[in-house]
C-alpha cells in the first residue's frame, strides 16, 4: 500500500463545530520528510516509503471554508481521516456511516498504524451504522492487524468525531453498538467525555481465564506463574479481558514505573491460562482513592493509556479491598476518573479525547 497524504493540524483542541471550517494546509509524502519551522530552520530525514512536508502548527494559518467538509470528499482510492488521541493512545478515526464494511482490511490497517512507514496509531476505528436501534457501531483494527470487542479510550475519541461529524453542539450522548455490547458516551461542557461502561464481567469463563475461580466463580487475588515469578492476579472483562495485578511474590508492592513492560507483557498477554489473550495492568497504590497504572495492551503492545484497563483497576482494586469506588487513576499518558456505581453495577469513565491533525492516504 502505497501512501502520500494531505494533513491539516488544528490550532487548538478540538470544539464541536462543522468540518467545514478546519484550518488546514496542504502537505504531501515524497521521499523527504522536511520539517519548517519559523524562521529558516529545516530538518531532513530519508525514508524509503514515507515521508511528509508540513508548516509548524506554531505559524498562522488559513480558514479555508467550503460546503463539503474535510471528511466528506470522495476522491476515488484515497481515505480521509481524523487522527484523535486519549491521554496519548491514538487512532485513526474513519467515517463509515455509508457502509456496515470497513473501508479498509486488517493488512491496511496495519501499514497505517506503522509508526515509522504510516500515520502511526495504536489502531484504525470506524464510525459505523447503528444496529438493533442503535446509533452507531464501533468497530476497531489494532496495529497488528486483530479486532478487539472494545477499546475505552477508542470510544472517547469515537464520540468527539461523531461531535465533529453530526456537528454537536453543548452535552450529548448516543447509544453505541460495540463488540463488547452497548455502550454510552456522553459530550461534557468542559470537552470531556463521560462513558457509560456497562457491567464487569467477573466469571472465570467468560473473562476468559482458565486460572481457577473462586467460590462465586470470579478470579480474585489468585497465583498465576509467569517467567518463574508468582503473581497475584484479578481477572476482569470490561467486555475485552484484562489480568489485573499490584505485587508478586519477590514484590507486594509494585513500583510500576521499574516494570520491564516490554519483557513482562507479552509474556502475560499469550499465556496458555488466557484461551483469548489477555490486557494486562500492573497498579502501584497510592491511596483509596488514588491509582497508577501501566498497561500492556492485547494486539497493541504499551500503550500510554487503556480506558478499559483503567475501569478494570478499579473494580480489581475494590475486590481486592484496595480502593474505593470513585479513583483517580494515573496513566502515563495522564488521568482518567473511574467510578464503579454500586446502586446498577456499571462502570463509569471520564476522560478527555483530542485531535492530533486530519489527513488524507490514497489507498493502493
Amino acid at each position: 500500500m502505497a501512501m502520500a497524504a494531505s494533513i491539516s493540524l488544528p490550532r487548538t483542541s478540538p470544539s464541536p463545530r462543522s468540518l467545514a471550517s478546519i484550518p488546514s494546509f496542504r502537505s504531501s509524502f515524497c521521499s523527504t520528510l522536511q520539517l519548517d519551522s519559523i524562521g529558516k530552520n529545516s530538518a531532513r530525514r530519508r525514508s524509503p516509503r514515507l515521508s511528509v512536508s508540513v508548516t509548524s502548527a506554531g505559524l498562522h494559518f488559513t480558514e479555508k471554508a467550503s460546503s463539503l467538509s474535510f471528511l466528506e470528499r470522495r476522491e476515488s482510492g484515497f481515505l480521509h481521516f481524523v487522527k484523535y488521541h486519549g491521554l496519548g493512545n491514538d487512532f485513526i478515526l474513519v467515517d463509515n456511516r455509508d457502509s456496515s464494511e470497513p473501508r479498509i482490511t486488517p493488512e491496511q490497517a496495519v501499514k497505517l498504524c506503522d509508526r515509522n512507514f504510516g500515520i502511526g496509531a495504536d489502531g484504525v476505528i470506524f464510525a459505523m451504522p447503528g444496529v438493533n436501534g442503535t446509533d452507531y457501531t464501533m468497530r476497531i483494527f489494532n496495529s497488528d492487524g486483530s479486532e478487539p470487542e472494545m477499546c475505552g479510550n477508542g470510544v472517547r475519541c469515537f464520540a468527539r468525531f461523531i461531535a465533529e461529524l453530526e456537528n454537536l453542539q453543548g452535552r450529548h450522548s448516543f447509544t453505541v453498538h460495540t463488540g463488547a455490547g452497548l455502550i454510552i458516551p456522553e459530550l461534557q461542557d468542559d470537552g470531556q467525555v463521560k462513558v457509560d461502561m456497562g457491567e464487569p464481567i467477573l466469571k472465570a469463563s467468560d473473562v476468559p481465564t482458565r486460572l481457577a475461580p473462586n467460590a462465586d466463580e470470579s478470579v480474585v487475588k489468585s497465583d498465576i506463574e509467569v517467567d518463574g515469578v508468582t503473581w497475584s492476579v484479578t481477572c476482569v472483562s470490561m467486555g475485552n479481558p484484562h489480568c489485573v495485578t499490584f505485587g508478586n511474590k519477590i514484590d507486594q508492592n509494585l513500583q510500576v514505573d521499574e516494570i520491564n513492560l516490554a519483557a513482562i507483557g507479552p509474556k502475560f498477554e499469550h499465556h496458555e491460562m488466557f484461551p483469548a489473550r489477555t490486557n494486562t495492568e500492573f497498579v502501584q497504590v497510592f491511596s483509596k482513592s488514588h491509582l497508577k497504572m501501566r498497561v500492556w495492551e492485547r494486539g497493541a503492545g504499551a500503550t500510554l493509556a487503556c480506558g478499559t484497563g483503567a475501569c478494570a483497576v478499579v473494580v480489581a482494586a475494590v475486590l481486592e479491598g484496595r480502593a474505593g469506588r470513585n479513583c483517580t487513576v494515573d496513566l502515563p499518558g495522564g488521568p482518567l476518573q473511574i467510578g464503579w456505581n454500586e446502586q446498577n453495577n456499571h462502570v463509569y469513565m471520564t476522560g478527555p479525547a483530542e485531535v492530533a491533525f486530519y489527513g488524507s492516504v490514497p489507498l493502493q
